[in-house]
């Protein structure tokens, strides 16, 4: 298996005309003929996950998130792109980004978020343009639980099943609502609010949820929010990578664990009232 090998594989589950215009995916930087014996996904490709590419001996690196999303003027060692860079150039590890254009695919990020919630009955939350019926291609997901829960119920649900960050999971809304249909979008979803509110979902979870755009939509009569870490909404998409590597071309594959969020302290009121 050569690295070429496996960016022709991931071109064509998350062909790269899929992306948004402003997006920057494919290959990154690696030689195509160099041999792959191991592959590890990452959500961000930033010093630590390459500390652990290096440890676990990958060849490849498959990254959520560009690491050139915004052009640089120089990728010089002195700079933090260029020493990640330059880093895993010497060490022949190449590094494969899928983003937007995995976001949208049937299955992409927001499946596997759904996933992990037990939601069924699965539709995009907005379908991709041009798609035919059915085909189920589009950014987020509107699903059905098993049995209707609380949104209280719901919250600790999701905190039990996402992996666990310092931010946790925060809701807007009424704690005692019963909710049967819910949205979910990987990653920022803000920008969703309104799709969120005309899809007849009774909540809608995403990350990186602002102040005034949640009050505003709760204020209109939109559905309960759930805010998560924005590492936690997409790291499950990575097992289903994963677990398609291994299974359609027999190649050794380590997900990252590390947490990626940059928070790392959240200290809740009733902490601070334990503790006065």
């Amino acid at each position: 298996m050569t690295v070429r090998t496996l960016v022709e594989a991931l071109d064509a589950r998350y062909p790269r005309d899929w992306a948004e215009s402003w997006d920057r995916v494919g290959l990154v930087l690696g030689d195509l003929d160099h041999a792959v014996s191991r592959v590890l996904c990452v959500v961000d490709c930033v010093p630590e996950t390459v500390d652990q590419a290096l440890a676990v001996g990958a060849d490849l690196v498959v990254a959520h998130h560009p690491l050139l999303l915004k052009p640089v003027s120089s990728i010089a060692p002195d700079t933090y792109k260029g020493r990640i860079i330059h880093r895993m150039i010497k060490a022949d590890v190449a590094l494969y980004t899928a983003h937007t254009n995995a976001d949208v695919a049937n299955p992409g990020v927001s499946d596997a978020l759904a996933a992990r919630l037990g939601l069924t009955a699965l539709r995009p939350l907005v379908p991709a343009e041009g798609t035919a019926a059915g085909e189920g291609r589009g950014l987020g997901r509107i699903g059905e639980l098993p049995e209707p829960l609380t949104l209280a119920a719901l919250t600790r649900l999701a905190a039990d099943r996402l992996p666990a960050t310092a931010a946790g999971v925060r809701a807007a809304g009424d704690p005692s609502q019963v909710i049967s249909t819910v949205a979910v979008c990987g990653g920022a979803g803000d920008s969703f609010l309104s799709v969120a509110a005309r899809s007849g979902a009774d909540a809608y979870l995403c990350a990186d949820l602002r102040h005034h755009p949640v009050s505003e939509h709760l204020a209109s009569g939109g559905p309960a929010l759930l805010d998560v870490a924005h590492w936690a909404s997409e790291r499950p998409w990575l097992d289903d990578v994963a677990s398609w590597l291994r299974a359609d071309h027999g190649i050794d594959v380590v997900v990252s664990d590390l947490d990626t969020d940059p928070w790392t302290i959240h200290s809740a009121f009733e902490e601070k009232e334990n503790h006065s």
